[in-house]
């Protein structure tokens, strides 16, 4: 299998994910049925593509939960428990590490907190398969926190990206085979010498937070026949999944899993 991990961690969303923190303007139209119902499609597709999924349950303290991806940077080796700059999500990754023990998941890798005045958050970093990390630095994750993370992971290249986005995923995301499909008014494709692009326009901006499956299927929101388009150019098969409830809370396809890396 080309892709960067075989199993992940999703969460149910929560009654209180209503309120969510979020800068869009239809968060107050969240759906919690319809989330719950588009969050076990999301899930489906998952087992669909042989990725083992363990499911967590919802958590009511934390409205944001449903948002596995950004507590934390897991692999099978080591893995690095973040620190929000959200601060209303702080604690959300103390839950995580308690449900990991208790799970015996990554029972055999060195788990290391960030410590102090870092932050980190997952859907900050854009892991690829050429020994090399981007680390977006961010209103959610700063630069203390990111030399804990070049520090544990020393035997990588750690890059940092500096960016206005709320996380550097919401404007691109690393596919395969030196690829990312990205859009290049949020983020400028320097960033990433040698890489090749699937370059989106501004109005598919959405779709370039997108989650590679394996055998060259691309996970992406659903209602961006454009980028459905261009990865077909491109040599991908596009996978779409309504994600609207998590839009709203300014979550995408990244955001509902958190990985657990075979190449950490």
């Amino acid at each position: 299998m080309d892709r960067l991990f075989d199993s992940v961690l999703v969460r149910t969303p929560s009654t209180s994910y209503v309120n969510c923190v979020s800068s869009n303007p239809e968060k107050s139209g969240i759906d919690i049925q319809l989330a719950k119902t588009q969050h076990q499609s999301y899930v489906s597709i998952l087992k669909e593509n042989d990725i083992k999924v363990v499911e967590l349950p919802p958590c009511e303290t934390y409205p944001d939960s449903v948002f596995m991806q950004d507590p934390a940077i897991l692999g099978v080796k080591r893995s690095m428990i973040g620190r929000f700059g959200e601060s209303s999500r702080r604690g959300e990754e103390l839950k995580l590490v308690s449900e990991l023990h208790q799970l015996e998941l990554l029972k055999d890798s060195d788990i290391l907190e960030v410590e102090g005045r870092g932050t980190l958050e997952g859907g900050d970093i854009m892991i690829t398969d050429q020994k090399e990390l981007f680390v977006g630095e961010s209103s959610r994750t700063n630069s203390a926190g990111i030399l804990q993370l070049r520090n544990l992971f020393h035997d990588l290249k750690v890059v940092t990206v500096k960016t206005d986005l709320m996380h550097l995923l919401c404007g691109c995301s690393y596919l395969s085979e030196c690829t990312m499909i990205i859009t290049p008014e949020l983020v400028s494709p320097l960033n990433f010498p040698g890489l090749r692009y699937v370059k989106l326009s501004m109005e598919d901006a959405y779709a370039s937070d997108a989650l590679y499956l394996g055998n060259r299927r691309v996970l992406i929101p659903s209602g961006y026949p454009n980028a459905s388009r261009k990865l077909r150019d491109a040599g991908y098969s596009p996978v779409e999944a309504n994600v609207s409830e998590f839009h709203k809370g300014d979550g995408g396809v990244t955001c509902l899993c958190s990985p657990i890396y075979n190449i950490l």
